[in-house]
């Protein structure tokens, strides 16, 4: 928890500060200005995507303590949009004004060994795992982990920072390409399909989620999200209910994303994410209340909003490579034909203001939204293929 105690609710036109600077941050920044507050960006970035909107964009490193020491004086609340800002700066801000979430809350996120252990301690499903900080962890690890995945702790995402491993040997060339880093070894699943719950949960212990999401992958990027999810109400709602018990034992204030794989019909957390989260972008088209805005009002100490999905929504993923022709790097650069999207009946579509594109980076999406469920995926996926995205 923050240094500061909670008071009064933070009101508009107060400022509110933004550590980091993505298409996330960018969604924040547009929430926070509709409801009134103005925003400052720190990002080390100059065409940061939040940045680019703030009222003030900051360009500094997140341990820069100058930088940081500015933020606390001109804001009145403090969050994040990605847990690889240092749990450091997160404490150091703590004493000056309210964070959320707490620097405690998103060290077990940034770091898989702690995030196990987490899931572990508070009796929480997850897959076999092992802890791997050296070549004798591996050698010593259980022959029946393999064949697995092997994880480096900090900072892998969207794929990277992953190897899949079908025995031993495999496993320790791969973490000698990973030059030693500490790793978590988990048991390959036979995975059904995956899912995520993106829920808010206020100072007061108060929880609002919204409802659980199907999530279907292309190199470990998210590549198309079905909302509602498609699997039982009973899963769905356990889902939530997991969800629900780990902000609680986080103690976590703020917008949180929890994926999970479903395995034979059984839930497994696969990692928490201490921000709003990709497979909850269509809460600002479908729902009455978006993830963006409870991350505001989570922060600000207003009641948190209603979570209701009023329309079926699916929402998918525009990565660098469509800006190239044939989708390859090393294709003639342009932009792609937007009107094959704009004609579609219920799709909006949502630009990052990226500056360059490059093969598997998020530069927008979209989301198409109706009454009828299979009507709306048909036509997400058409739409889809039409601006240039082919295959599962």
């Amino acid at each position: 928890m923050s240094d500061i105690p909670s008071s009064a609710p933070i009101l508009p036109p107060a400022t509110l500060g933004m550590l980091g600077g993505g298409q996330l941050g960018r969604f924040f920044v547009a929430a926070a200005h509709e409801m009134g507050y103005k925003v400052w960006v720190l990002d080390p970035d100059p065409n940061s995507p939040a940045g680019r909107i703030a009222d003030f964009h900051l360009v500094a490193a997140y341990d820069d303590f100058a930088a940081l020491d500015r933020l606390a004086a001109e804001c009145a609340g403090v969050t994040t949009e990605f847990e690889n800002v240092p749990a450091a700066t997160l404490d150091y801000l703590a004493k000056f004004l309210p964070v959320h979430p707490a620097a405690a809350a998103v060290a077990v996120c940034q770091n898989r060994i702690e995030e196990k252990g987490f899931l572990a301690r508070n009796d929480l499903p997850h897959g076999p795992y092992a802890a791997i900080r050296s070549e004798d962890d591996l050698r010593n690890a259980n022959a029946g982990l393999f064949p697995a995945v092997l994880k480096v702790a900090r900072f892998g995402y969207d794929g990277k920072g992953q190897a899949r491993v079908a025995d031993r040997d495999e496993a320790l060339a791969a973490f000698r390409q990973f030059k030693g880093e500490a790793c978590v070894l988990e048991k390959m699943l036979a995975l059904d399909y995956e899912v995520s719950v993106v829920l808010a949960r206020d100072e007061r212990g108060a929880v609002r989620c919204f409802p659980t999401v199907e999530n279907r992958h292309r190199n470990g990027i998210l590549d198309v999200s079905i909302a509602p999810a498609r699997g039982s109400a009973c899963l769905r709602d356990d889902a939530q209910e997991i969800a629900e018990r780990i902000a609680g034992h986080l103690g976590y204030v703020g917008t949180l994303g929890v994926e999970f794989f479903v395995c034979r019909g059984e839930l497994f957390v696969n990692e928490m994410a201490p921000r709003p989260h990709n497979s909850g972008h269509h809460t600002m088209d479908a729902c009455v209340t978006s993830q963006y805005e409870q991350q505001v009002r989570a922060l600000c100490g207003l009641p948190l909003g209603e979570p209701r999905q009023h329309s079926a929504a699916v929402m998918v993923n525009l990565l660098g490579e469509l800006w190239y022709e044939g989708g390859h790097a090393d294709g003639a650069y342009r932009e792609p034909d937007w009107s094959v999207l704009h004609g579609v009946p219920g799709l909006r579509l949502h630009l990052y203001g990226k500056h360059h594109a490059r093969p598997g980076r998020k530069m927008g999406h979209f989301v198409v939204i109706g009454d009828k469920p299979d009507e709306v995926l048909e036509r997400a996926l058409k739409a889809r293929e039409a601006i240039g995205i082919h295959g599962e």
